[in-house]
């Protein structure tokens, strides 16, 4: 198994996309690269403790590539928008590619470059590649939310603008 992590606004959103393919084992909401130990989800939102909410997937990469997980990752995000994502706003919600190895940096550089250069967007991609840092888990409430508050979620979801983003820049 290997691991990946992508920040991508609010993480109730980026789990259903991932989690429903074969080869992908686990995907679980969380926090990365801030400076707090054990945030909790209150430090987060507030945005003091300099982490973002991220999804951390475990795949096989025999069965599904990292390739494929960033193709995935770009059609859930607007990678022009460097202060949040849709209706959620600030740093916690910034979007942001965590890599564990130089393998998976030269894939997301890669990637994030063939995007650039795609003409999709109007504007520059702003989407940074970090180095992964201790990812700490976000409370069980937030855990498959997208299953757990179907309506809530779907209520959020719809009002956030995503889809329609989606919709517009990358068809249905």
């Amino acid at each position: 198994m290997e691991k990946a992590a992508f920040a991508g606004g609010c993480f109730w959103c980026m789990v259903k996309p991932f989690v429903e393919w074969d080869g992908i084992h686990k995907v679980t909401s969380g926090y990365m690269g801030g400076h707090l130990e054990n945030p909790t989800y209150e430090d987060v939102k507030k945005g003091t403790s300099g982490h973002v909410e991220v999804v951390e997937i475990e795949f096989d990469p025999a069965i599904f590539s990292y390739e494929q997980l960033l193709d995935i990752y770009w059609m859930q995000i607007d990678p022009t928008d460097a202060y949040g994502q849709f209706h959620d706003r600030g740093e916690s919600y910034t979007t942001a590619i965590f890599t564990y190895t130089a393998e998976q940096k030269r894939l997301a550089e890669a990637s994030k470059e063939k995007l650039a250069n795609s003409g999709r967007f109007d504007k520059p991609i702003v989407t940074k590649i970090r180095d992964a840092e201790h990812f700490y888990p976000a409370e069980d409430y937030h855990q498959d939310y997208y299953k757990k508050e179907a309506e809530h979620y779907q209520q959020d979801r719809a009002i956030s603008g995503r889809d329609a983003f989606i919709a517009k820049h990358w068809g249905q």
